[in-house]
């Protein structure tokens, strides 16, 4: 159940002048929440937020993994930190459609690439019991399963606060934009690291 403030302004508003401040038990707040359980009711997107640290995790990871693609892989967690700075903000709006748009580009990225079909052969492979074979591919896997969790709850969150409100088509051009050119960025920075890091090895 989220609490709605709007309860305890109509009580201050309305109440008469001189009036005594209702005690802290008698709050106009709803039944069976307690104030020390208010901090979570005000936070209703930290699904989003514990997906996006996941992310990131994932990202540092693979950039561990991966010493030759460090910056590329610390690149990657951009996009995540600005959600997670965009929810501390209350900038909700853009960080759902930032959820929404990022991952599902990335998804598209990955399957055009390849990665995706051998992250999904390395979770078959663990699912036969071949034990973990490429921890590279099984982060993708990991990455691209939190990419849709991500996806998914952030639809559900801009569908139950932003539907109809006639914002979600400058939302989308916006955002969509902003993340077409950061992809961009990533794709030759990454083309251009190739023949780099093939005259390393």
């Amino acid at each position: 159940m989220e609490y709605n403030t709007a309860r305890t302004v109509s009580h201050v508003l309305h109440s008469p002048l001189g009036a005594r401040p209702p005690r802290r038990n008698e709050m106009p707040y709803p039944p069976g929440v307690r104030v020390t359980q208010l901090g979570d009711c005000m936070k209703p997107y930290r699904e989003i937020a514990a997906l996006a640290v996941l992310q990131v995790i994932c990202f540092l990871l693979l950039s561990h993994l991966e010493p030759d693609f460090f910056l590329l892989h610390f690149y990657q967690t951009i996009v995540y930190l600005a959600i997670l700075i965009m929810l501390f903000y209350m900038e909700d709006r853009w960080a759902y459609m930032i959820g929404i748009v990022a991952p599902s580009v990335w998804l598209l990225m990955t399957f055009a690439s390849g990665l995706l079909g051998g992250a999904a052969r390395q979770i078959l492979q663990i699912g036969r019991g071949r034990g973990l074979t490429n921890p590279v591919s099984f982060l993708a896997a990991v990455s691209a399963l939190l990419g849709l969790l991500m996806i998914v709850a952030s639809v559900r969150h801009w569908l139950r606060e932003y539907a109809g409100l006639g914002k979600s088509l400058s939302t989308f051009a916006v955002t969509f934009a902003i993340v077409m050119v950061y992809y961009g960025i990533l794709v030759v920075w990454f083309w251009h690291m190739i023949p780099f890091v093939s005259a390393q090895n």
